[in-house]
């Protein structure tokens, strides 16, 4: 079967999903024509991604968020404006066109779409001819509602439903990536709950525990956060990865913290060598962590990371925090367990799961067509 890939490239996490996937695909027989990246022009493709993906990129203006001054937290009032100036309302209906180009010269069987909205728009306004299956952690929020009720954002939860519920426009089928199974009964059928799609480099990573601790700051006003806790604690190592734009590959502080710009092999081995991990509340980076068995602390920067935090505390392989305060991760080392295997035993199941819900179900369709077409004839 053929497929084509639309992706949100706003964080890593969505294209780490898209990496993961093409392999299983391929691997399984199929086929990845092209790969649509919908981001800001302020944020880039990574060259490992277009190095390993294996297939032609096309990168698209699409709807984004717009941070505060400090580069920490989302500015919501400014994110509404900024994306529905009219400009930026012409420039996201070329991408829309050139997403429905892009369906039109290659024809998949299935456009695979991790959380880019335009995909929808884009299949609501031209028809489709083709299967659409969307992914994200976000869609498990469905689930989640009833759990996180309380939350004192009520209104911004809403919101952030509401976002999913337009990424998902005219999908045939949801699925909702989860630190852990679900039950699935609930009334919208089109929801499947599955397990985090990890890179082959984590899953077969043998964990060691360090001496350092490991960082990833999407967002690089939090630099002077762990700068300054770095100063009152120099004894400890830091190893920080952050998307800062014109900086060297590596920047050495001093002989405990450096900053190193994205690297896929290079974190994954950090990763595994660790003794604890430090983040924005990114779903795809606090999986991997969980798979090696390191603790986590997270500090959530917007309401979709704030329940990604909470979920990921409920498992208690984390905790959260409003600041880089490093010393509460280095208290909760201490109290770390890695005995449970529920987690591993969840994320062994991906392949199998995935393989059902994207290929095997649409070719029982494409067979059931071709079977009233014999009978018709």
């Amino acid at each position: 079967m053929k497929y084509l890939f639309t992706i949100q490239g706003e964080g890593r996490g969505h294209m780490t999903q898209a990496l993961v996937l093409s392999e299983m695909l391929r691997k399984n027989g199929h086929e990845i024509g092209k790969v649509i990246i919908g981001m800001s022009r302020q944020r880039e493709v990574p060259e490992y991604f277009i190095r390993k993906i294996g297939s032609e990129v096309e990168v698209i203006e699409s709807p984004s968020f717009i941070f505060k001054k400090d580069k920490k937290k989302v500015n919501w009032l400014k994110t509404v404006l900024f994306n529905a100036n009219p400009l930026k309302t012409m420039e996201y209906i070329r991408s829309i066109k050139k997403i429905r180009k892009s369906i039109q010269e290659f024809q998949p069987d299935v456009v695979i779409n991790f959380y880019e909205m335009l995909t929808g728009f884009t299949h609501l306004i031209y028809g489709k001819n083709n299967q659409l299956v969307t992914i994200g952690h976000q869609y498990l929020f469905n689930y989640l509602s009833d759990k996180y009720k309380e939350n004192k954002l009520k209104s911004n939860f809403i919101f952030l439903r509401f976002h999913a519920w337009m990424t998902g426009l005219q999908a045939d089928k949801i699925l909702a990536l989860s630190f852990y199974p679900v039950d699935d009964r609930m009334g919208n059928k089109k929801i499947k709950v599955v397990p985090p799609l990890l890179r082959k480099e984590v899953r077969n990573g043998r964990s060691t525990k360090g001496t350092f601790i490991l960082g990833y700051l999407l967002n690089e006003g939090f630099e002077k956060e762990i700068r300054s806790w770095h100063e009152k604690n120099p004894e400890v190592n830091l190893k920080i990865f952050w998307d800062k734009k014109n900086v060297p590959e590596e920047v050495k502080i001093d002989q405990t913290l450096t900053f190193y710009t994205l690297n896929d092999q290079k974190f994954i081995q950090y990763m595994t060598e660790c003794v604890g991990y430090i983040s924005t509340a990114g779903f795809e980076s606090i999986c991997e962590s969980f798979y090696l068995k390191k603790p986590v602390m997270v500090i959530p920067v917007h309401i979709e990371q704030e329940i990604n935090a909470r979920d990921a505390v409920s498992t208690g392989k984390c905790i959260s925090a409003n600041t880089f305060d490093i010393s509460k991760l280095l208290n909760f080392i201490n109290t770390y367990s890695t005995h449970d295997t529920s987690y591993h035993n969840w994320v062994s199941k991906a392949e199998e799961i995935y393989m059902e819900q994207i290929v095997t179900k649409i070719n029982h369709k494409k067979e059931s067509e071709l079977d009233l077409l014999v009978k018709f004839n």
